[in-house]
């Protein structure tokens, strides 16, 4: 394996700086938040000024802010894309994470490269070949065996990031094109409709029922809580949360959630250190099953699973709490061993399958559980509620209420020394990093009336740190007597040491470097780029040409013909296959090769074909509705 750092990063997502500033505080030592524009979440858009207010305090606790600018653009919009670099770079900003090569051709600031995840990173190959012009970061599919990662990391140097927790994409990342021939939107520019989340019929080519009405494209969310340190051996360096849309409450409890885990596995080992500052302690206890999530897989890390769909609903379920015991009038009772509260939010699947929510007024206890007063509609329970059935909640208002308030604190230790100076006294601090700053007091040394008590004082006041992003980790009073300092003055002391301090934390801060680009220019792992290359401008056309590629046909979006001329083709591509979830693969059953099958949703049809060596699905289906913006070329 090629050498890697030893720096464990923990990337979180910001919807919005404040957002970001809360992923800080509860221990991330990255962040990751949209632009103005061209972000892959057309929702998640900021302003230059909020990018500016997160990278200042981010930079507090030598913690990055990373830019997503990871959608494909036109022609028309490479020279705004380029200008909001240059913004971002002016704010502070640490690295682009970007989809589009066409911006390595553009005169861009000398801003840190990361490749984002529609890049589709699977091979030692593509990897290397992203580092040599010049990505110093790049996240891998999520679709990789812990032995597919170890293989890119043998021959890379570049971090490699992995996606260990949220919603999973069913296609390759960057390889679905289902929303854009569907509704017109976009899925490579930040814009998808998630039709992989509808519910759809199976059937084989004969018109055979398979499974009908179900979420078939939608898959668990992705959780590799117990996999952190089998994918720091492999070579993982920055762990990497979904989820710039989601609500704070996750960003919270998810990221010090990682963050407890990472410690762990960082305390607990001599090798590996925090790539930030500080150490976080947090109010309240994470649970990551209470915030939003479709049930949970480790995907393909540990080779092909069974159970990877979420094929009941898209939705959040929510924790299984019990079962329905009886039913009044406007009120049921459960039995449950679990406490409930006020403002609970319950699930329950009703008679046609379809997740049905309650929210609950008033719990009281009942027996061996509550019994429960949810908000009516016309004053009636609702008519599919019986005994039996299943309940799940999936808003615990107790919980959610803990991260309303202050729910971390994030500090970095320092060493303090007070000792004397020919004027008077001087307050010497130092950082977990090795920073220091000096303050000086110019006052007259007075023995103090009360020695044992002016020590002590003296202390008190010095680790007076409170409002402040530190903490006293050992005070040393280096004085030949126990002088007496009025606590004002002293409280003026460490306030300026602490200022000192952090002008001198800021002035050390560097931002990292952009790599260097390998010259003569590296060839592309390949000679040819179809649809699925993504080449949608003529500045990405020229980076491929420059880097050998001879063959380039125009993203998917861009509606030329040689896209649509096959008729049905490749609409997404994923390692979810249908067979499989139904036991259908020929690898399981001898002689069965149901090829195709078919999805139905309404009136759209949808045609699955299955690639056994690379164990593939692929979703086939006319272009549909495309954006007509040519491609220019040079």
């Amino acid at each position: 394996m090629a050498e890697h750092d030893n720096t464990l990063e923990l990337l979180a997502p910001a919807k919005n700086a404040d957002f970001g500033i809360e992923a800080i505080n509860h221990g991330a030592d990255s962040v990751y938040i949209g632009g103005p524009s061209f972000g892959a979440r057309a929702g998640a858009g900021n302003t230059v000024a909020d990018i500016e207010r997160l990278v200042n305090h981010a930079h507090r606790f030598n913690a990055r802010v990373l830019v997503a600018l990871n959608t494909i653009l036109r022609d028309d919009e490479l020279e705004a894309a380029a200008q909001l670099v240059r913004y971002a770079y002016e704010a502070g900003a640490d690295a682009l994470i970007v989809q589009d090569m066409g911006l390595l051709e553009l005169d861009l600031p000398p801003i840190q490269l990361h490749a984002s995840t529609q890049c589709d990173i699977r091979t030692p190959q593509k990897a290397r070949f992203l580092q040599d012009v010049g990505f110093s970061q790049m996240v891998l599919a999520r679709e990789l065996s812990l032995e597919q990662i170890e293989a890119v990391a043998r021959q890379t140097t570049a971090t490699l990031e992995f996606f260990i927790h949220g919603a999973l994409c069913v296609s390759y990342s960057g390889q679905c094109h289902l929303s854009q021939a569907r509704t017109g939107r976009s899925a490579n520019r930040g814009d998808c409709s998630q039709a992989c989340r509808l519910p759809y019929d199976l059937s084989d080519a004969q018109g055979r029922a398979i499974a009908r009405n179900s979420h078939l494209l939608s898959l668990k969310d992705n959780n590799q809580t117990d996999n952190l340190a089998a994918l720091i051996d492999a070579g993982i360096r920055s762990f990497k949360i979904e989820g710039r849309l989601k609500d704070l409450s996750y960003v919270k409890n998810i990221t010090a959630h990682y963050r407890q885990r990472l410690d762990t596995i960082i305390d607990g080992s001599s090798h590996y250190r925090r790539s930030s500052s500080g150490h976080c302690t947090f109010f309240f206890a994470p649970r990551p099953e209470k915030t939003f999530n479709r049930g949970a897989t480790d995907y393909f890390l540990r080779e092909r699973r069974s159970d990877i769909g979420a094929f009941d609903s898209p939705k959040f379920v929510g924790e299984r709490i019990g079962t329905v015991t009886r039913l009044d009038r406007n009120s049921f009772e459960i039995a449950t061993p679990l406490p409930l509260n006020n403002g609970d939010g319950l699930t329950y699947f009703n008679s046609e399958n379809e997740l049905t929510g309650l929210r609950i007024n008033t719990a009281e206890r009942a027996g061996s559980g509550y019994r429960l007063f949810p908000s009516l509609t016309e004053g009636k329970l609702p008519a599919d509620l019986r005994p039996g059935t299943t309940v799940y909640r999936n808003h615990d208002q107790d919980f959610e209420r803990q991260l309303e308030k202050k729910s971390a604190e994030r500090r970095i230790a320092l060493r303090m020394r007070l000792e004397e100076a020919d004027a008077g006294f001087a307050l010497h601090v130092e950082d977990d990093s090795g920073i220091a700053a000096t303050a000086t007091l110019t006052h007259a040394k007075e023995a103090a009336q009360n020695p044992e008590r002016a020590l002590v004082a003296l202390r008190e006041n010095l680790g007076k740190l409170g409002n402040t992003i530190y903490s006293a980790e050992s005070i040393e009073l280096a004085l030949s007597a126990p002088w007496f300092i009025p606590a004002s003055a002293l409280n003026a002391l460490r306030r300026e040491a602490v200022e000192a301090l952090d002008a001198a934390r800021k002035a050390a801060w560097q931002r990292p470097p952009r790599r260097t680009a390998v010259t003569p220019p590296v060839h592309y792992p390949g000679d040819a780029l179809t649809y699925l290359g993504n080449v949608y401008n003529k500045s990405a056309r020229a980076f491929y040409e420059k880097h050998g590629v001879k063959l380039i046909e125009p993203a998917f979006e861009s509606g030329q013909e040689n896209v649509s001329a096959a008729g049905e083709i490749s609409l997404m591509i994923t390692k979810h296959c249908l067979r499989y979830s139904f036991n259908l693969c020929p690898k399981q059953v001898k002689g069965i090769r149901p090829d195709p099958l078919i999805l139905t949703n309404g009136n759209d049809k949808l045609t699955l074909r299955f690639d056994c060596k690379p164990c593939e699905m692929h979703v086939l289906g006319r272009p549909g509705k495309r954006q007509t913006i040519p491609l220019q070329r040079r």
